[in-house]
C-alpha cells in the first residue's frame, strides 16, 4: 500500500496550462524500473489524464536515479551503484530484439489497479475544489 498521505497547499500549473491544488504528496513511494526500485515523491493531482502520457518523470525523480539522458541517441541511462539500465526512447519496437538489455519506457505502471480504484484509495471522498 502507500504510505501516509501528507496534507499540502500548494498550487501547480500543469503542462496544459490548467491551474490545480493537490490537497496530498505521498512520500517514499516504491518506484520499480526494470531491474532498479527507487524511493519517489509523489504529488496527488485530480485532473482529466492523457492516456498518451500516463507518467512524468520530474527532475527529484531523474536525480534520485541519477539519470543520463542521451537526447540524440534517444535513450536514458538510470543508475544505481554500479549497475545501470538503458532504456530506448524511441518509439520503434522493431529493434529491441537485438539489444536484450534495453527496455522501453512507454508506461510505467506503479499501480495494478484502475484508475478509477487509484483515485478511491489515494483521494479522499471529498468533492475537488478544481473547476
Amino acid at each position: 500500500g502507500l504510505p501516509d498521505l501528507i496534507p499540502t497547499q500548494m498550487t501547480l500549473e500543469l503542462a496544459n496550462c490548467a491551474i490545480c491544488t493537490p490537497d496530498e504528496i505521498a512520500r517514499d513511494v516504491f518506484v520499480p524500473v526494470g531491474k532498479f526500485t527507487f524511493l519517489a515523491d509523489f504529488v496527488i493531482v485530480d485532473y482529466e489524464s492523457d492516456p498518451r502520457v500516463p507518467l512524468i518523470l520530474g527532475r527529484p525523480f531523474l536525480r534520485i536515479a541519477r539519470a543520463l539522458i542521451n537526447v540524440h541517441g534517444e535513450e536514458m541511462i538510470l543508475r544505481n551503484g554500479d549497475e545501470w539500465l538503458t532504456l530506448n526512447m524511441k518509439h520503434d519496437t522493431a529493434s529491441y530484439s537485438n539489444h536484450p538489455y534495453r527496455e522501453s519506457v512507454n508506461l510505467i505502471n506503479i499501480f495494478n489497479l484502475s484508475s478509477e480504484d487509484c483515485l478511491k484509495d489515494l483521494v479522499s471522498h471529498k468533492k475537488s475544489d478544481n473547476p
